[in-house]
């Protein structure tokens, strides 16, 4: 079992050189019936963007699929922010 607090994890990938700026947000919520939701958002720093959740049975689950998600967009160069 990983273990992490739950707050919502804010990254930001800036690259003038290709005219990119993008944020991505990802947080963890109960569900109604003792399970966890996984919340992303990502788009355009400026915009709403969009949103997906994936729900699990568990909230272990939910976690390891959180940790997963934010190394991977370590990997692809997005960086913590300040808020």
């Amino acid at each position: 079992m990983a273990t992490r607090d739950q707050k919502p994890r804010h990254f930001r990938r800036i690259d003038p050189s290709q005219n990119m700026r993008r944020f991505y947000v990802l947080s963890l919520q109960p569900t109604l019936f003792g399970g966890a939701s996984v919340v992303r958002s990502w788009g355009r720093i400026g915009t709403f963007g969009q949103s997906m959740m994936e729900t699990f049975d568990h909230l272990d689950a939910a976690n390891d699929a959180m940790i997963q998600l934010e190394k991977s967009k370590r990997r692809r160069g997005y960086r913590d922010t300040d808020i």
